[in-house]
């Protein structure tokens, strides 16, 4: 895209995605960056936004506009609702499986894109957003579903391990679209998370959310039992959302067979996809250049008497819920 052909048309955002949304002064900001017909196919959607922009065009030109823009664009250019929603517990595939369905050119998929997080948790750092949420998230998918190589026509989100909190508000969006949860035994994502702590792991570190432990007992406990309560939580939450929501509990365990098995048509993969996605899965889903090797055994036999005992403790009990459910 020209910079000429920008200004004859500024309401025109084809190949154009939102990478960031905020307030400001009683104003929610919407910032635009060119992607044209590029994949999506870094392990995270930041990955992608950085690469985006090293671009000279987006570093010559920015696109910041009111959210009002995000809401005319959708009416201007629908796109269907999006075709499943991946909630996971951290540490246990979900990247794999968002990586797997980028080899599919039918599929665009969005990796935990950080918009997505600020608007399904607006209502925390402007309670003024409450009434708009629900208008500002469809038009945030319509904005990610627009088809930009031609035949993308599948939109999956995988989104942030504490928005499992907000699966109601979004299953109210999109009654028809099916979700899955994904999950491992909790003492092999404790031991991940205490190695290399995600944000959800560090106190205050996300800000509010529906996970967050109150402030005074937060950074009062030791980094393992916060880990353990806050993994605990999300098993429960995700167990819940099983049971009463209708989604399809998946285990770690039946990576990566399950993407073009038993959730192949919930996917969207089709059956001669299989052996593609089985060669993409034999690399390691946050390296894609390296191969990926099984860690299981080595994070039991990492975790110390003190994690197994804080895990039994805090997580045992919804993760053992979810295997009932499951098998």
């Amino acid at each position: 895209m020209s910079m000429e052909a920008l200004r004859q048309n500024e309401t025109d955002f084809h190949g154009w995605l939102p990478i960031r949304i905020w307030p400001e002064q009683g104003h929610w900001w919407v910032d635009w960056c060119w992607f044209g017909s590029e994949v999506l196919c870094e392990p995270f959607f930041r990955d992608s936004v950085q690469k985006a922009l090293r671009k000279p065009f987006n570093q010559a030109l920015r696109r910041l506009t009111g959210i009002e823009a995000l809401l005319d664009w959708q009416a201007r250019s629908p796109a269907p609702a999006p075709r499943a929603f991946i909630h996971h517990a951290s540490r246990c595939g979900s990247t794999l499986i968002a990586q797997l369905l980028t080899q599919l050119d039918s599929h665009t998929v969005l990796s935990e894109p950080p918009p997505l997080d600020a608007v399904l948790r607006a209502h925390f750092f402007d309670p003024t957003s409450a009434p708009h949420q629900a208008a500002w998230t469809r038009a945030l998918f319509c904005a990610y579903g627009q088809p930009r190589r031609g035949g993308d026509s599948e939109l999956v989100i995988k989104l942030d391990a504490w928005n499992v909190f907000e699966a109601d508000f979004l299953r109210a969006l999109y009654p028809q679209t099916p979700a899955i949860f994904l999950y491992r035994d909790p003492l092999e994502i404790v031991v991940s998370q205490l190695r290399q702590p995600g944000a959800h792991m560090v106190p205050g570190m996300i800000g509010p959310s529906l996970l967050a432990i109150p402030a005074e007992e937060a950074f009062e406990v030791s980094p393992l039992e916060f880990a353990a309560r806050c993994i605990g939580m999300i098993l429960q939450r995700g167990l819940e959302l099983c049971r009463t929501g209708g989604a399809v509990p998946v285990n770690y365990s039946e990576l990566p067979g399950a993407v073009w098995g038993r959730l192949a048509e919930m996917l969207g993969v089709p059956q001669e996809a299989a052996g593609r996605l089985a060669d993409a899965a034999g690399r390691d889903a946050k390296q894609p250049g390296m191969s990926f090797s099984p860690d299981s055994a080595r994070k039991r036999a990492e975790a110390s008497a003190e994690t197994r005992a804080a895990v039994e403790r805090w997580a045992r009990g919804p993760y053992e819920g979810l295997e009932r459910l499951r098998l």
